[in-house]
């Protein structure tokens, strides 16, 4: 049986690399490449930000009844995630290098704070108040809309 932290967190390991990528090709001012990197490492936050919140959030507050810890603060995380997301979005259209490398190092100081809370938390919390049901919400995490 797969754990949610194996999962999730392997997840994270594959948003790191994409971004990295995106960065050092920014860097380069290798703008096309660096559009195409930042639009799958956009997508891919997309997609895992969803799996946490359409699958995993919802039934980790189901079973705890806790709509206002650990996941709360995640959303709140998310939100501020998804606003650095639109201005690199941005960035990397204009071809703006110094603002994309600023808004890069903002995101990642929060990235690391974020991963590390879900890595050494929730995910850990939630394989254990979860254990029953981890295949099932894993496979629900899985066909979760690319």
């Amino acid at each position: 049986m797969g754990m949610i932290l194996d999962y999730l967190g392997g997840d994270h390991r594959a948003c790191d690399d994409l971004f990295a990528s995106a960065e050092a090709a920014v860097a380069q001012k290798n703008w096309d490449n660096a559009r195409s990197l930042f639009d799958r490492f956009q997508a891919a936050m997309a997609h895992h930000l969803r799996m946490e919140e359409d699958v995993l959030f919802p039934a980790f507050e189901t079973r705890t009844g806790n709509t206002m810890g650990p996941t709360y603060v995640m959303r709140t995380e998310h939100e501020q995630i998804r606003a650095l997301l639109q201005d690199m979005a941005r960035a990397v259209l204009e071809a703006d290098h110094n603002a994309y490398l600023g808004l890069s190092e903002t995101l990642n100081m929060l990235m690391q704070q974020h991963n590390l809370k879900e890595e050494n938390m929730l995910y850990p919390m939630s394989d254990q108040v979860l254990a029953a049901d981890r295949e099932t919400l894993i496979r629900s995490m899985d066909a979760v809309a690319r």
